[in-house]
């Protein structure tokens, strides 16, 4: 009896990439990293795994249950896959902080991990992009990240009609908890943690969830009409109507937001006071980026950061930035019909080369598909036995490729060779010298 084979599967929240998968990811990848470049940040990147004391030292034991955390066989210190970037980029600043520039700015792009259910829109392992400006404390910086997050949604096709930035600043609801007498810091990130929540829970959830954590329903009441109010209503009357006599409260949200107006990005945002995000270690300005059918979870989120490099041993540092997960993004650009088709995604290639003739030909035929690659170029070919040209010029079309290279009976005839190239896109067809065929498909790559 033949013994059986046991079917092997990806662990559970995570993904396969097969080629046109992985085509997809890339284009959403090339977005953000040409954004980031022209906003005039540098790349970097640290371990995928980093010491578990690097997340609880802010955070607490709590969310080692929300990490995947190991330790070696035989070994005694213990890691974790990272959940995030903020820690990692906070260290490696904090290491360099003296030699660094002012303000330096820095992004990153790749794989993050979660230890919790899978479900539509997160899963156990995801692609980030992280944005981040450090050594700046001025508003010019918020607005630099909410630019650069709005040039990459831009380019990939949405627009305010479908993606709403709700923004907020932190101190602006310490302000109302401290009017509530919640002073203690531990409360007041309970709080958070609960607000962060609010717009996955209806406002029975949110009241007896609230509750447990000892606010009372007069307050209850009280924040839920701020925060509506304010989102109904524009910025400069909201605040100064919430907030009478006190603009030092909201002055810098006030501020970011006229910003922001001038940068003509005002569509893109809004007021939300509910806004607060649940890590702790934010600070001031916080923000969310969602699709405003409210159908999928939000696509980035972010915010000031000011005590994280100190925590981590460098000097007080203001930081700002944001992260944006490849999950959701995906599914908003799939449900609004704006991703491009795998294959469109795709590196095209230069050249097809077809061996359509006999001796000379075959003899000419992987030598110069060797060339080509050595020249720099995309050159692919048929691995079909036929010689039927009409079906490999098929082949070629469906690779994409930008031109077919024919290798028929003209090269009988001797050198100077020369070959047929058929640009795929217009049809049209030339002879051309085989020793100017590299040439000739560079200058049409640059076109």
């Amino acid at each position: 009896m033949a013994a059986r084979t046991h079917t092997f599967q990806p662990p559970k929240g995570t993904r396969d990439f097969y080629p046109q998968d992985l085509a997809v990811r890339r284009y959403i990848e090339s977005v953000w990293r040409e954004v980031s470049i022209n906003h005039g940040f540098e790349e970097i990147d640290g371990p995928t795994f980093e010491h578990l004391d690097l997340y609880t030292a802010k955070s607490g034991p709590g969310i080692v249950s929300e990490l995947f955390s190991f330790r070696r066989a035989g070994g005694d210190v213990d890691y974790a896959l990272r959940p995030e970037f903020t820690p990692t980029l906070a260290r490696m600043y904090a290491a360099q902080a003296g030699a660094l520039p002012k303000p330096t700015k820095w992004f990153s792009i790749g794989p993050f991990f979660r230890a919790e259910r899978p479900q539509r829109g997160r899963l156990r392992e995801h692609i980030q992009w992280n944005l981040d400006i450090i050594g700046d404390e001025s508003v010019a910086a918020d607005v630099e990240i909410i630019s650069a997050a709005v040039s990459a949604l831009q380019a990939l096709g949405l627009s305010p009609k479908n993606i709403q930035i709700q923004i907020s600043d932190r101190r602006v609801m310490e302000t109302i908890l401290l009017d509530e007498g919640i002073s203690d810091p531990t409360h007041q990130e309970e709080v958070y943690i609960l607000l962060d929540r609010r717009s996955k829970l209806s406002r029975e959830e949110f009241a007896w969830e609230a509750g447990k954590i000892g606010l009372s329903k007069e307050f209850i009441t009280h924040l839920d009409k701020t925060i509506d109010f304010v989102q109904g209503h524009h910025y400069s009357v909201a605040l100064q109507q919430m907030f009478p006599g006190d603009a030092e409260v909201h002055h810098v949200l006030f501020e970011l937001m006229v910003e922001l107006e001038s940068l003509d990005l005002s569509q893109w945002v809004q007021v939300d006071l509910g806004v607060v995000r649940g890590l702790a270690y934010y600070t001031g300005t916080v923000f969310e980026i969602h699709e405003t059918s409210g159908e999928e979870r939000a696509i980035a989120g972010g915010g000031r950061y000011d005590n994280l490099v100190e925590l981590f041993g460098g000097p007080p540092t203001p930081a700002c930035g944001f992260a944006m997960g490849d999950v959701v993004l995906r599914l908003v650009l799939e449900d609004r019909g704006l991703l491009k088709a795998a294959q469109e995604c795709a590196p095209r290639p230069d050249a097809f080369v077809i061996s359509a003739g006999k001796d000379e030909a075959e003899k000419q035929f992987r030598p110069l598909v060797a060339k080509l690659r050595r020249e720099g170029l995309h050159a692919r070919h048929s691995y079909r036995s036929t010689r039927n040209v009409g079906k490999l010029l098929g082949e070629a079309a469906k690779a994409r490729a930008r031109f077919a290279v024919i290798l028929g009976d003209e090269l009988k005839d001797g050198p100077p060779w020369r070959v047929v190239v058929k640009d795929l896109d217009s049809g049209k067809q030339e002879n051309v010298k085989l020793d100017d065929l590299a040439t000739m498909l560079r200058e049409r790559q640059k076109q």
